[in-house]
């Protein structure tokens, strides 16, 4: 009987969750002046566009190094981002064209379509201010950059409360899609974050996007697939700060080129604190 008690014991502690956060916890942004928080970013995506029976696949691939620079907080926690991209490699490939290299840390000069690439790396892209919970109060873009699809990685919005896992928030958006022949739509969006967990003092957070604005364009519809993403987020409770993030997409859109022709878009955006 005493083996029988000891094997359920073992068992049980077995499957329990590590340092698992059983009571709510407050996710809150804990910056200083001087942090410098530097990310590896991976960015993969294949576009296959399919007109009048011919599909034609493009793949990019892009790897580089971000840095944010902690330069202010003020008394109420209120914290100035500087954003920069130090290095870049940048690959394409095309179904009927081969493949396209470049590594901004070699001497080879851009390839047509990348020439403002160099000027940009290692400079002030944009500058930010965030409260504790990741709401952007001002944001000056200093250089053109193009929309991001995925935000920022230091400014996932966080919950006002403490919550336990299980516990979910939403954040509306509103992105701006356009296309030849269908003009411009603005497209009401909605992130939905879920604290999956607490284990170890880090927080597993999901988050997916519904579009609320009925887009009955398949010219806008297909532009706005590089815009909509689901993902995994991990937070550091303590630090104060995201460590990690994966987020992706798989989806197709029927006829936005007349009746027989489809865009299959598939990405995968990874980031990760060095």
């Amino acid at each position: 009987m005493r083996s029988i008690v000891i094997a359920v014991t073992l068992l049980v502690a077995w499957a329990a969750p590590v340092s698992r956060a059983a009571e709510p916890v407050r996710l809150r942004y804990r910056f200083q002046v001087g942090d410098r928080i530097e990310m590896d970013v991976a960015h993969r995506a294949v576009t296959e566009t399919t007109m009048n029976g011919t599909t034609q696949t493009v793949e990019t691939m892009t790897d580089s190094r971000k840095t944010w620079k902690v330069v202010a907080v003020d008394a109420a926690g209120h914290a100035t981002l500087e954003h920069s991209v130090d290095d870049v490699v940048m690959t394409s490939r095309t179904s009927d064209k081969g493949e396209v290299r470049w590594a901004s840390a070699g001497t080879d000069d851009p390839p047509p379509g990348y020439e403002g690439v160099r000027q940009s790396l290692g400079v002030t892209l944009s500058r930010m201010v965030i409260d504790p919970s990741g709401r952007v109060l001002d944001r000056r873009d200093l250089r053109p950059c193009p929309p991001s699809a995925t935000g920022d990685l230091v400014v996932v919005p966080l919950p006002d409360e403490p919550v336990a896992a299980g516990g979910e928030w939403t954040i509306p958006q509103e992105v701006v899609v356009e296309a030849p022949g269908a003009g411009r739509k603005a497209v009401r969006t909605r992130l939905r974050y879920r604290l999956e967990d607490v284990r170890d003092g880090v927080a597993t957070i999901r988050v997916d996007t519904t579009v609320l604005t009925p887009v009955d364009d398949p010219r806008l519809e297909a532009r706005l697939l590089e815009r909509i993403w689901d993902g995994t987020i991990r937070f550091d409770v303590e630090a104060g700060r995201v460590t990690s993030r994966k987020t992706g997409i798989d989806r197709r859109v029927v006829g936005f080129g007349g009746p027989q022709s489809s865009v299959r878009y598939k990405s995968m955006l990874e980031e990760r604190v060095r």
